[in-house]
């Protein structure tokens, strides 16, 4: 409860940095800073990441529940960006795809915060989440073709794409690598690293979710999965480490939040002074249609879970953040209407003020089969 109440907190500080300190001339600075951080914490769903090689096809389910619960949000805000708002359709389509993303990050080490490592949520939430963030990565393919036409980039892209699902696939926990915090920490910096020259090198953005996600699955885990129950408030196959290494790992988690927070557009004035009723209306049912369209899963794994244990997965996926943030600072490079992205703005910092709210929910909803669980 604490780490949760610290993490919440920490977002709603770097939010309000970002709207009274002036950032941007940092902005490359704070963005490396904040990749370093989310490459660490992919690395460690990575690291426990699970594949039944002999059963691929229920994936496939897992795949088209992700894809439906990112498109919906999607289609939805797009929608009322150009029926209600009034923005263009194309800008609305690229505008509207902040409100798709799970903040895999941000998720990830709240639920791990919550003691939920364990549970069938978080290894359902961990898929369908990397799932949603890749369809979203992949769909900015065609929705940036829209503005600046057809690149023979974007080809190298996907390619970049399915190499790495490949090698995830390929070598899934067989690379023996030295293994702990400091480790980790480096690993991503070298990500971080890799994903900028090939920015620089091919001139498209490749996001170092995938690729630390990757590394992380193809590393060599040596920590025993057979007593979970002893690393409750931790991933699942991350043995606790000495005081160091444990600092290490809490600086860069509570560092992330800080950041992620950061990222949130400045609002301009002029703008929210216009009609501040009515924007506070747009911003408030743009965040209930994005948070009514990730309410998907709570239809689907009828056979595998009740329906309290599917709600709590829908709502464990309300959380948007770093992914989010980043489909509006590519939109601000196309001088879109500022309008449209003031509202997008403040939007995903209301989802994230609530995200620690949401987290308790779910904590809340999940706590018979936690019990359950413990006996």
């Amino acid at each position: 409860m604490v780490k949760i109440i610290t993490y919440s907190l920490l977002l709603i500080m770097g939010m309000l940095v970002s709207q009274v300190v002036d950032l941007p001339p940092l902005q490359p600075h704070l963005t490396n800073f904040t990749m370093v951080c989310l490459s660490y914490i992919m690395m460690e769903v990575g690291l426990e990441f699970v594949l039944d090689k002999k059963n691929l096809s229920s994936y496939a389910t897992d795949y088209m529940v992700a894809m439906v619960a990112a498109a919906l949000p999607w289609l939805l805000c797009s929608m009322y960006f150009y029926y209600v708002v009034g923005t263009e359709l194309g800008e609305a389509l690229l505008v509207g795809r902040f409100a798709a993303p799970t903040s895999a990050g941000v998720l990830f080490a709240m639920l791990a915060a919550a003691g939920l490592g364990t549970t069938w949520l978080f290894k359902k939430a961990r898929i369908l989440a990397i799932f949603d963030d890749l369809d979203t990565i992949i769909l900015m393919i065609p929705l940036q073709m829209m503005f600046v036409g057809l690149r023979k980039e974007a080809v190298g892209l996907i390619v970049l794409i399915a190499l790495s699902i490949y090698l995830a696939y390929r070598y899934l926990h067989q690379w023996k690598l030295p293994l702990n915090s400091r480790w980790l920490l480096l690993y991503s910096i070298l990500v971080v690293g890799f994903c900028q020259l090939v920015e620089n090198t091919i001139h498209v953005q490749f996001e170092v979710l995938l690729p630390a996600f990757v590394l992380g699955a193809i590393i060599y885990n040596p920590h025993d999965p057979k007593h979970p129950e002893r690393y409750r408030h931790e991933h699942a196959y991350i043995e606790p480490q000495r005081e160091p290494a444990r600092y290490i790992d809490y600086t860069i988690k509570n560092s992330f939040m800080f950041l992620v927070g950061c990222t949130i557009p400045k609002l301009q004035p002029h703008v929210i002074d216009k009609a501040p009723y009515l924007i506070l209306m747009h911003v408030l049912l743009l965040t209930i249609l994005s948070n009514i369209g990730k309410l998907f899963p709570t239809f689907c794994y009828r056979k595998e879970a009740t329906l309290r244990e599917r709600f709590a997965l829908s709502v464990a996926m309300f959380p948007r953040g770093e992914v989010g943030a980043g489909v509006l600072l590519v939109a601000l490079e196309f001088n879109l209407h500022e309008h449209s992205i003031a509202l997008a703005g403040m939007s995903l910092a209301l989802n994230l003020v609530l995200t620690g709210f949401f987290v308790l929910a779910v904590l809340k909803l999940n706590e018979p089969y936690r019990k359950h669980e413990s006996l």
